[in-house]
């Protein structure tokens, strides 16, 4: 067999593993055959190949597959390679450049928000945010752009509890149905913002990144020295207040543009329209 015809083999296989990684415990291989539009035959040799190397176990009693070990050898290879901070350092460092404020990468951690990477200006300003420090993310930019794009059952189990929204300042949502209102204008939007939530005087926007099952992995975010003194404060609970003044748009397209190209960069997709918490 060439290695041309190798390749329609290894789509399928791959899309096997993908596909028993969006579900949470193991399925037959009938489901298998029936959502990849395989043949039966096409799909037990498949799994047979996939077993024999070790990424996927077959379950006899039950009938069923599911990741094996080498999925997880593969995945800890991968965060050991570091390859999302990798690939968004040089475009944190173009987003700085072209700015001029302090950019992150950040991750979910629960119900917080984790930084992975800051870029600095050549004049920058100190800021709680830095590599290492987690925040509540229902307040932080970074976190809540993750948010938006989330099912609203995990979002509900990340906030079960009123306790569980930490107020830093006199500003941010303060139970469930805050945040969720708040989550779902900023989907539509594209965008989230936060000022003086996390520190007085300081603003953020940030932007998702999604990986292949459009699913988001991180958020960019871009953070200035900014109070809004107007009404309309950005993230405020106020109902008859908006996001102010027109400095996020231009700043928030910049950040926009640089989480969709590392979202294309680690083989991503965006969302679909009205995906997430509503």
């Amino acid at each position: 067999m060439g290695a041309s015809s190798d390749v329609p083999a290894l789509r399928r296989g791959l899309a096997v593993l993908r596909l028993l990684a969006t579900r949470a415990g193991p399925v037959s291989a009938g489901v298998i055959a029936r959502e990849l539009e395989l043949p039966r035959s096409t799909t037990y040799h498949l799994l047979g190949e996939l077993v024999e190397a070790g990424f996927v176990t077959h379950l006899p009693e039950e009938r069923r597959y599911g990741l094996g070990v080498a999925t997880f050898e593969v995945g800890s290879a991968y965060l050991r390679h570091e390859p999302l901070e990798r690939l968004a350092g040089p475009l944190l460092r173009g987003l700085v450049d072209q700015a001029g404020y302090n950019a992150h990468l950040g991750v979910l951690h629960g119900g917080e928000l984790l930084y992975l990477i800051k870029e600095r200006p050549a004049q920058p300003q100190t800021l709680v945010t830095d590599v290492g420090v987690r925040l509540p993310a229902q307040l932080a930019a970074s976190g809540r752009a993750m948010l938006a794009h989330l099912p609203r059952v995990q979002v509900r189990a990340l906030f079960p509890r009123a306790e569980s929204f930490v107020l830093r300042t006199e500003r941010g949502p303060r139970n469930l149905p805050e945040l969720r209102r708040l989550l779902t204008r900023e989907r539509r939007r594209g965008w989230s913002v936060e000022d003086g939530e996390i520190t007085e005087g300081f603003a953020s926007v940030a932007c998702p990144v999604f990986d292949h099952n459009g699913h988001p992995t991180a958020a960019i975010s871009m953070t200035m020295r900014h109070h809004c003194s107007e009404p309309g404060e950005a993230g405020s609970t106020d109902r008859n207040r908006q996001p102010c003044g027109s400095v996020w748009p231009d700043l928030a397209r910049l950040v926009r543009a640089t989480a969709e190209e590392l979202t294309s960069r680690v083989g991503g997709r965006p969302a679909p329209d009205g995906s997430g918490c509503a």
